[in-house]
């Protein structure tokens, strides 16, 4: 085990993965802070809070659910409001299982844990055409998860630790939309990714007024319509763009950043 991680962290891919998230890692950190500050500051106490930040690793739901912790909501509130917020890593799922179908469950249900918005996009940017090819793509999504989780999750744990030092009014969590919005725009190639990205951006501030944050999965779902009904009527001028990445991914990224900002948010 201990040799085959070794090959694992000395894989190109591994480094390259790790290095492309290096430059977002800021955004992530100052979400991940924010984080643990808030469920301290909501009552949940530092054993549960370093519990949740461990065991959940999304950051959207962790943040809807403190105010019902705070009240007193029923169980089947939180699962709900928890389910409702993290419905886009359906769809996300749905498209990174084209990469990797052939694994194992279980390798695959540890690849779930450690999803995030951040790493999906970046993965997508990498790999564009949907064919599996394990031996690149898991030492990437390996290496980017290597930095996007210990970015999330010693900000977090900081932020626990430190939560009666650290105002919540820094306003540190914009910096997590901003790592989101600079990501999502690498990913802007073409007309229909623009496409896409505007009506995702349109549809995320429409459906602002529904509850449990729905408006993000309004805002992928109508981005990822778009983006295939574009690449079947109006395919891309240039025969080198990606077929059905493009217009889905780009607009996925897109619509993750409309409405969500952590490393895993996840």
């Amino acid at each position: 085990m201990a040799e085959g991680l070794s090959a694992l962290v000395r894989h190109p891919e591994f480094k390259r993965g790790s290095k492309e998230m290096l430059g977002i890692t800021l955004g992530i950190s100052a979400w991940g802070l924010v984080t643990g500050v808030a469920m301290v500051k909501s009552g949940l106490g530092v054993g549960l809070s370093l519990l949740m930040s461990l065991a959940v690793f999304a950051g959207s739901s962790q943040l809807a659910a403190l105010p019902l912790l705070a009240s007193g909501a029923p169980l089947w509130v939180l699962w709900a409001t928890a389910f409702c917020v993290n419905l886009r890593f359906v769809i996300f799922s749905a498209q990174w299982r084209l990469y990797f179908e052939p694994l194992p469950r279980a390798q695959r249900l540890v690849i779930g844990y450690f999803a995030a918005d951040l790493n999906y996009v970046a993965f997508l940017k990498r790999f564009p055409d949907l064919k599996p090819d394990p031996a690149n793509q898991l030492p990437y999504f390996w290496g980017g998860v290597a930095t996007n989780w210990f970015a999330w999750q010693v900000p977090a744990i900081a932020g626990i630790l430190l939560a009666d030092r650290i105002p919540t009014n820094w306003g540190l969590g914009f910096a997590g939309v901003l790592a989101l919005l600079g990501l999502s725009y690498s990913l802007l190639k073409d007309r229909n990714t623009w496409i896409s990205g505007v009506v995702a951006g349109c549809a995320a501030v429409a459906a602002y007024a529904l509850p449990l944050r729905l408006n993000i999965l309004v805002a992928i779902a109508a981005a990822v319509a778009v983006g295939l009904l574009m690449e079947k009527w109006l395919p891309p001028a240039s025969p080198s763009s990606p077929s059905g990445a493009s217009g889905a991914s780009g607009a996925s990224g897109a619509s993750g950043s409309s409405g969500s900002s952590n490393g895993r948010s996840a």
